[in-house]
């Protein structure tokens, strides 16, 4: 495994719409591998195949619930419902925050690194980290969402209220 360089915004590839996976073969177990390692090392939440530079239909997603990654190949979301509001970020677009809305619940079809179909769902944060990464194969950023940028004081007061709700 290996550590790869997460792309920033402005590169070109994190405009590009990805090309589906068609074959599940060593080339591919490094990619996911060498992604879990990276996002583990950046401690997010989520990593798509643009952010590293390439322009695949994979991405990884960290399970608020299990805390293991989700490895989705070929993603699509096929069931969404409810709605939240709250802040996101992203490791192409760093030290930026945002506020976003998001379904609260996502249901996704994809396929494992051997090339099987599975269904996975999320709720809260899970469900906003397959959005999110989904969005990237197909080009798009969370900077889209936002009518701005949160300053370093809007950051602040938005997770002082965050904790007062817990």
């Amino acid at each position: 495994m290996a550590l790869r360089k997460i792309v920033e915004q402005g590169e070109d590839c994190l405009t590009k719409v990805c090309r589906p996976v068609k074959e599940f073969n060593r080339r591919l177990h490094i990619l996911l591998d060498d992604m879990a390692e990276t996002l583990a090392e950046a401690n997010g939440a989520g990593l798509a195949a643009p952010q590293v530079g390439v322009l695949r239909r994979v991405c990884i997603v960290l399970d608020m619930d299990s805390e293991e990654y989700i490895e989705l190949i070929n993603p699509e979301i096929i069931a969404q419902s409810g709605e939240q509001t709250g802040l996101e970020g992203c490791l192409s677009v760093p030290g930026k925050w945002g506020i976003v809305t998001r379904p609260d619940y996502v249901r996704v079809r994809a396929q494992d690194r051997n090339g099987a179909w599975f269904e996975v769902e999320g709720r809260d944060l899970t469900a906003r980290a397959f959005c999110h990464e989904i969005e990237h194969l197909d080009g798009h950023l969370y900077t889209e969402h936002i009518d701005h940028f949160l300053s370093d004081e809007e950051l602040r007061d938005y997770l002082e209220a965050e904790e007062k709700e817990e």
